[in-house]
């Protein structure tokens, strides 16, 4: 199966997650929104009111990520897996993926711990290229490490999904012992890994210019609509910085340009949940296959294990738990 015929099989996944996404987004906002609208009617106190309906909102977005998105999560995985190794998913690549997902809870239990601990491992080597930044030095050296640190975590992301995907293909293998193959693979295989980097960077960014330039001007003229309602937050933020001589940036404080930084924010948050339901999976359907024919070519041996225990503590304490 090519990349695009396993991502279109496995679209009905990323669908559902969209879905789930935008639940989410409107259980958040109504939260917020239900708890401007009550203490300003009742107290004058807009803001705070904003702020528990937001917190509120992200517990409630938390509970759904754990019990639905994750589950959606992994059977979307499996499948791919499945279609970039064995060269075939079911018809009923719904339903079957969930079905592959019975009896398998402590395996997916297993995986978020070792997801922990592997995101972990990649943050040991984050700070060793942190230094790149450090040895420029100034306002450069600080862009150059905040790339740096952005371009691994979005890897972080991609190598943890294939591990998921490692992890619950080797049905007949110790989860612990399957994450630290997982593990294993990426560091002994990084450069084959890392040869679609160009794709993923370059696919966001694009990505990034039409779906959230597009979001950010139909925010724009949403909002334009609802002037009273910046007015009112603009004026309790200048009048919060006042009370507790907290210097807050004028463009918080002023409702147009208020209203463009929330426009800005919405898009973005529109953008990350699109990419990543609609455009991340065919990414990551290349990144998989490569990643899994790394690994059965060349399975993760006890040596390799006391390879990366030496490198990596967090490793090694992932591999005293099999």
């Amino acid at each position: 199966m090519t990349n695009f015929e396993v991502y279109k099989k496995t679209l009905s996944f990323s669908l559902l997650k969209f879905a789930v996404d935008l639940f989410t987004m409107v259980v958040v906002a109504g939260c917020m929104a239900a708890g401007f609208f009550i203490m300003n009617t009742t107290t004058d106190k807009a803001l705070i009111g904003l702020a528990i309906g937001l917190i509120i909102g992200i517990i409630l977005s938390v509970l759904i990520s754990i019990f639905i998105t994750n589950r959606i999560r992994a059977a979307q995985i499996i499948m791919m897996t499945y279609g970039v190794v064995d060269g075939k998913i079911p018809d009923n690549a719904f339903s079957q993926g969930f079905k592959e997902l019975h009896g398998r809870f402590g395996k997916i239990t297993v995986f978020f711990i070792i997801e922990h601990a592997i995101k972990g491992i990649f943050r040991q080597i984050g700070r060793g290229l942190d230094k790149l930044g450090r040895a420029v030095g100034g306002d450069v050296g600080e862009s150059v490490t905040s790339a740096i640190n952005s371009a691994i975590q979005i890897l972080i992301g991609y190598m943890c999904d294939c591990c998921m995907g490692w992890i619950l293909y080797r049905k007949d293998v110790n989860g612990f012992k399957a994450g630290c193959e997982g593990a294993v693979i990426f560091f002994k295989h990084g450069k084959t890994l890392l040869r679609n980097i160009g794709r993923i960077f370059g696919m966001g960014f694009i990505s990034f210019l039409v779906i959230g330039g597009a979001f950010f001007g139909i925010f724009y003229l949403i909002f334009m609509n609802f002037p009273d309602l910046f007015n009112t937050l603009a004026s309790e933020i200048k009048e919060i910085g006042i009370r507790n001589d907290i210097e807050i940036k004028e463009f918080l404080t002023e409702p147009t340009t208020l209203r463009l930084f929330l426009c800005a924010i919405g898009g973005i948050v529109l953008w990350s949940s699109i990419h990543s339901v609609l455009i991340r999976p065919f990414i990551l359907v290349g990144v998989l296959r490569n990643f899994m024919a790394a690994g059965l070519n060349d399975l993760p041996t006890e040596s390799d294990f006391e390879e990366l225990n030496n490198k990596s503590p967090k490793f090694q304490k992932l591999y005293n738990r099999i």
